[in-house]
C-alpha cells in the first residue's frame, strides 16, 4: 500500500520539475486520450496525477470533466498553484486510489501513469482493479503506464513492478480488452533513462 507521508515529504521538499518521473507536458497520454475519440465533456480521472501537467493539457484542448485524484496534499497544491484560476474547473481528491469511493459506472476514461506499478502487493492490485471495474462506465477506456521489463525496480526509495504489455493487460483480465500498446523511454531530469509501456484497454459495452 501507498505511504502517505513518504509522498508528503517527496512532494514537499523537492520541486515538481527535479522528480524522477516528471513530465514538462504528457504527450504520449494525450495522444492515446484524444485516440479514444470522447467527446469533451466525458469524464476523465487522472489517478496518481497531483502535480502532473497532464490537467493543463487536458484543459487547453477542452475537456471540461477533469477530476485529479491523488493521496499527497502538497502535490494536488502544487497543480492547483500552478493552474491558478483554471484550478477551479478540477474537481481535486486528496486519497489513496485503493481507499477512494467511487460511483458506480461514473468515469468514461481513467488515466494512470506511475501508480500502479508502485503496488507490489498483489492484494493492492487486486483492489485497485476492482476500483476500476466499479468506476468505469461500460464501453469506458483505461490508459495505463508502468515501467517496463527494462525499466528501473525502485523509484523514489520504493520498490515497484515492472511489466510487459501482456501482462499488464492479465492484471486487468479477461473484464478488458487490450487496444493498443507502447513503448516509451522516458528521459528523467537528471539526464537517465526510463523504460515505460502504456496500455491502453476497454471495458466492453455491455
Amino acid at each position: 500500500m501507498q505511504n502517505k507521508d513518504h509522498w508528503e515529504k517527496v512532494y514537499s521538499t523537492k520541486a515538481p520539475d527535479s522528480v524522477s518521473w516528471f513530465q514538462p507536458h504528457a504527450d504520449m497520454s494525450m495522444r492515446l486520450i484524444r485516440s479514444s475519440g470522447l467527446a469533451h465533456d466525458a469524464t476523465i480521472i487522472d489517478v496518481g496525477g497531483g502535480a502532473s501537467t497532464l490537467v493543463d493539457d487536458l484543459l487547453d484542448d477542452g475537456y471540461a470533466n477533469v477530476t485529479v485524484l491523488d493521496l499527497s496534499a502538497a502535490a494536488l497544491a502544487e497543480s492547483q498553484r500552478r493552474l491558478g484560476e483554471k484550478s477551479t474547473r478540477v474537481k481535486w481528491v486528496e486519497v489513496g486510489v485503493t481507499c477512494a469511493k467511487f460511483e458506480q459506472h461514473s468515469i468514461d476514461l481513467w488515466h494512470d501513469r506511475a501508480v500502479f506499478h508502485f503496488l507490489t502487493a498483489q492484494s493492492d492490485r487486486e483492489v485497485y482493479v476492482r476500483q476500476v471495474l466499479r468506476a468505469l462506465k461500460p464501453g469506458g477506456y483505461v490508459i495505463m503506464a508502468t515501467f517496463g521489463g527494462n525499466g528501473p525496480t525502485q523509484c523514489s526509495g520504493l520498490p515497484v513492478m515492472r511489466y510487459a504489455p501482456n501482462d499488464l493487460h492479465a492484471e486487468f483480465g479477461d473484464a478488458f480488452t487490450l487496444l493498443t500498446h507502447e513503448e516509451q523511454v522516458h528521459r528523467t531530469p537528471f539526464g537517465i533513462d526510463q523504460q515505460f509501456i502504456y496500455c491502453m484497454c476497454r471495458k466492453p459495452p455491455v
